[in-house]
């Protein structure tokens, strides 16, 4: 009875790996499909649809535009939620709390209304639909995210090193950029990573703000338009991949992060 109660929430966890996963992994499959239909029975392996991807202009500069605007707007969205997080943590106010939830409102906010208001603001303000709109679309809906981060890694032990700087002639600028930033390096790159896969993956932000240049998202809901195909299932693994690479990567870099500070 032991070994079986020990057994049941591995069970569990497997069931939901499996509940959570399979629509990914039937996607992953049926890209390397060597038929037209991407549906059962399964004819392949098959790499020619991974290489109509590959010679794919659209396919191609979409992919070349979602890096882009994801790595531009993940590094903004990281050095304004650090300066945020270094000034509530470091500066108290008596109306921090206020402030703290200011910024991070925007995360229970729709990105359609999100959206639908920076497209208003930008054809006020003259701003035409662009990648920069979408990066600046992206760095607005991230920073609430890069803050929390940051502001979670910014105890009293960092604080007192920076003391001790002060207290050694050290500036404000030299305190920032050669003592908090490199105690804070983990928290630095797993916020940047984790903005830049959400701007990876994001589709309605940039739908509305995008016209002639489109993220990979668009490109893969413009060819959503006329059906299902392997070429689009290759195309999903793919954006799948990138994803799953950068969220281990940020897992890789919080372990080492907590492995450090034991």
């Amino acid at each position: 009875m032991k070994a079986l109660g020990r057994a049941v929430p591995w069970v569990y966890l497997a069931l939901m790996l499996l509940f959570i996963f399979l629509p990914v992994l039937v996607l992953i499959q049926f890209s390397f499909q060597g038929g037209l239909a991407p549906v059962p029975p399964f004819d392949g392996p098959s790499l020619k649809w991974w290489a109509k991807v590959l010679a794919n202009r659209k396919i191609t500069d979409g992919l070349t535009n979602s890096l882009l605007v994801g790595l531009g707007s993940a590094f903004m969205a990281t050095v304004l939620g650090f300066l945020a997080a270094y000034a509530m943590a470091r500066q108290k106010r008596r109306l921090a709390g206020f402030y703290q939830f200011l910024l991070m409102a925007p995360i229970t906010v729709s990105y359609l209304i999100i959206g639908m208001g920076l497209q208003i603001t930008f054809n006020y303000l003259g701003i035409s639909k662009s990648l920069w709109a979408i990066g600046i679309g992206h760095v607005v809906i991230n920073l609430p995210l890069t803050f929390a981060i940051l502001y979670a890694q910014l105890g009293e032990h960092q604080a007192n090193i920076e003391r001790a700087a002060y207290d050694l002639g050290a500036k404000d600028w030299q305190v920032i950029l050669l003592v908090t930033v490199p105690m804070l390096w983990p928290g630095l790159l797993a916020a940047f990573f984790i903005a830049a896969t959400l701007s990876w993956d994001e589709f309605v932000i940039a739908f509305l703000l995008s016209r002639f240049d489109v993220t990979l998202p668009v490109v893969i809901w413009s060819m959503l338009k006329s059906g299902l195909s392997p070429e689009l299932n290759a195309t999903g693994t793919l954006v799948f991949i990138i994803s799953i690479l950068a969220v281990g990567l940020v897992e890789f870099l919080l372990w080492r992060s907590r492995r450090s500070n034991v």
